[in-house]
């Protein structure tokens, strides 16, 4: 019989950190076919009429008003759904922490690191249908960080957070050359070529938090 092609429908917000998910998503199973939205109604809509392999919601989601009331719906559906909820601190206060590989439903920090990410639902994706890859090979925070100066690393954590030069400049109180020098430096040292794959690189390897 033919292997069915595993399913994903990731619900968040265009922000590089859904790339470095993204990116992780990728790398774990190639063969992954995910579908993106950042409508709330259409992911509601999405989740109770389709079966995914996996599910990931932004609990932050824009115009989802009413978390605790979608989730309930989605188990009542489709109680077998495997779901990560990427959550803020009072979701998780009310939420226990689940694990990947003894339940169907796991939250998380809204912003925790994809490569720790990766590792908590890894026990979901290597039991996808077609997924023969092998466990991803993750670098060391510092074997890469360890080139970058503090100053780097500060200019860094502004880019992949989406700030502009003015406001990084404003933040740390250097001007606008001066952090496109830092920039510079960054894509060098990293061995990429522009920013989004840069911040995408530094969340897809836990280079920031």
């Amino acid at each position: 019989m033919p292997v069915s092609t595993p399913t994903a429908l990731v619900a968040a917000a265009p922000t590089l950190f859904r790339q470095g998910l993204l990116a992780v998503l990728r790398e774990q199973c190639p063969e992954l076919a995910i579908t993106l939205t950042a409508d709330a109604s259409q992911a509601e809509e999405l989740a109770t009429h389709h079966f995914y392999s996996l599910l990931v919601l932004e609990g932050a989601l824009p115009g989802l008003l009413n978390l605790p009331r979608v989730l309930n719906r989605l188990r009542q559906a489709r109680p077998s759904q495997r779901l990560l909820v990427l959550a803020d601190a009072r979701t998780l206060a009310h939420e226990a922490p689940l694990h990947a590989d003894s339940d169907a439903c796991l939250f998380v920090p809204s912003h925790v690191p994809p490569h720790a990410l990766a590792a908590a639902i890894s026990p979901w994706l290597a039991a996808l249908p077609g997924n023969a890859a092998p466990a991803a090979r993750m670098v060391p925070a510092y074997a890469i960080t360890g080139r970058f100066s503090r100053r780097e690393m500060e200019v860094l954590r502004l880019v992949v957070a989406d700030c502009c030069n003015e406001e990084i400049a404003n933040r740390l109180f250097i001007n606008v050359r001066t952090v496109e020098t830092h920039r510079r430096n960054l894509l060098q040292k990293a061995g990429t070529r522009t920013l989004v794959g840069l911040a995408a690189r530094a969340v897809r390897e836990g280079w920031v938090a």
